[in-house]
């Protein structure tokens, strides 16, 4: 049985695929459109060269944010502040990192730490609240978002703004030479393809992290108890007060890395362009990769390539909105799903408790 409701479990972002490219190819009927053609257009853009570079670049923000909101989903704990923690700690990383120049590895450890730092403290906050005070996290969080955008807006144009003259918009000073990651294609000599961030394999080194901590360590193991028997965790002797705010804390700093990739491989500094969203979309690929590290990675990169693949779909005339329907239809269907698997094996577990009791 447990076999089976694992085949099943691992099928369910598959059919949830499989049903939104049916009901994309719906819609795309209804507005005159062929279904086939689309998507065999959006394949062919997808899978040349440059497009996968893209792919892959979009697809290390997106995981990195799914692992911090994976971290609040293991113990019960639903962080929607991603999105704040990440852009205020790379505003900091940026502003600050600007201020001094030592050698690269120190100077990127540095960069990323001051990232780490900040985003966790953002983070404590709505951990402090939800203990001491009685807020949902998801309310805090939330407020906690806003907050964090009103004062980027006005650290970014009063504080850190690069007053030179030729800037027409707030950003901040470039990072100098010794605070930027290479491109990795460019270390190998490869200069026929648009840059590959070399945040890359820090992103794999975060998600071998993150199972380590999930699964193999003592912390991990009371985040995954208190989730999923929160009753049962505290009469084994975990204090969830304790745990709650180093869950936050946590998960805020993985959020920090979250715009590492674009920062320091890309942009070189923190302007009013630097990519938003990147919060939000990792809680769809958290759920889509059920807070798996391998999950999450596939997820991130299915929808980097629905990013990326649907760019092509305006320049033939067909709107590049589909791609956000079809990512909308994955997640709620992948979701439906595992509610129903989750009240099945709930059933199951009543049952065979239930015929046991029987038989004693």
């Amino acid at each position: 049985m447990k076999l089976r409701l694992r085949l099943v479990s691992l099928s369910a972002p598959l059919i949830a695929l499989m049903l939104a490219v049916s009901l994309t190819s719906l819609i795309l009927l209804g507005i005159g459109k062929d279904p086939i053609e689309t998507f065999r257009m959006m394949f062919e853009y997808g899978s040349t060269g440059k497009s996968i570079v893209s792919v892959l670049n979009r697809t290390t923000p997106l995981y990195i944010s799914a692992v911090a909101v994976a971290v609040g989903f293991k113990m019960g704990l639903f962080n929607i502040g991603v999105e704040g923690q990440y852009l205020l700690g790379a505003l900091l990383a940026a502003a600050i990192g600007t201020s001094f120049a030592i050698s690269r590895p120190i100077h990127i450890f540095f960069i990323m730490l001051i990232a780490v730092v900040a985003s966790s403290l953002w983070a404590a906050i709505a951990g402090y609240l939800k203990v001491y005070k009685g807020i949902h996290e998801v309310i805090s969080t939330i407020m906690l978002n806003y907050i964090g955008t009103g004062l980027i807006a006005y650290l970014l144009s009063n504080i850190f703004f690069d007053k030179d003259e030729k800037n027409a918009i707030p950003q901040t000073v470039e990072l100098p030479e010794s605070g930027r990651l290479p491109a990795l294609n460019n270390l190998f000599g490869i200069e026929d393809l648009p840059n590959l961030h070399g945040f890359l394999p820090i992103t794999i080194l975060l998600g071998l992290i993150y199972y380590l901590l999930i699964w193999k360590t003592t912390l991990g193991y009371d985040l995954r108890v208190t989730g999923a028997n929160p009753i049962a965790a505290r009469f084994s002797g975990v204090d969830p007060k304790r745990l709650t705010i180093i869950a936050m804390i946590i998960s805020g700093g993985f959020a920090g890395l979250v715009g590492m990739g674009p920062l320091l491989g890309y942009f070189h500094q923190y302007t009013i362009d630097f990519p938003p969203g990147l919060g939000f979309a990792g809680i769809g690929v958290a759920l889509l990769g059920r807070n798996h590290p391998v999950g999450m990675f596939l997820g991130a990169i299915l929808f980097g390539f629905l990013e990326r693949s649907a760019q092509i779909l305006d320049l033939r005339g067909v709107p590049k909105e589909i791609e956000t329907m079809m990512s909308a239809f994955i997640l709620l269907i992948v979701v439906v799903f595992y509610e129903i698997i989750r009240r099945y094996i709930l059933t199951q577990q009543i049952k065979d408790a239930s015929k046991k009791i029987g038989e004693n």
